[in-house]
C-alpha cells in the first residue's frame, strides 16, 4: 500500500464530526429507516467516500452505499422581505444487515 491509499481509509474523529453535521428527521426519512436507510446533513465539499468512512467511525457501523443529493435553499417571504435559505448537502446512507444506528441520541 502507498501513502496515498492509507490516507484514502483513514479518518479521525474529528474530521468525522466536520463533515457529518447533524441526521435530518423528517416523516419521510423516519420511514425509510425501516429498510436501513438514514439521512444526514453534511459539509458541501465532501463526497461519498468521505461520508461513509465518517458514518463508520461516527456510530461504528458498515456502510453499504451513500447517495449524496445537493438541496437547493427555498425562495421565502419573511415579514414582506425576500429571502433564501442556505443551499446544504444531503446523504443518504444504507447500512449493511442488522446494522441499525440510533438517532435520538445525537452525534
Amino acid at each position: 500500500m502507498t501513502k496515498k491509499n492509507i490516507k484514502k481509509f483513514d479518518i479521525t474523529l474529528s474530521k468525522a464530526k466536520s463533515i457529518i453535521y447533524s441526521p435530518i428527521v423528517t416523516e419521510k426519512s423516519t420511514m425509510i429507516s425501516q429498510f436501513n436507510h438514514f439521512c444526514f446533513r453534511v459539509n458541501k465539499d465532501s463526497n461519498a467516500t468521505e461520508i461513509k468512512l465518517a458514518i463508520q467511525k461516527l456510530f461504528k457501523v458498515k456502510v453499504n452505499k451513500v447517495n449524496t443529493i445537493n438541496m437547493m435553499g427555498k425562495t421565502k417571504t419573511f415579514k414582506g422581505t425576500k429571502g433564501k435559505r442556505a443551499n446544504f448537502k444531503k446523504a443518504i446512507v444504507t447500512l449493511a444487515q442488522d446494522n441499525t444506528i440510533d438517532i435520538s441520541t445525537g452525534i
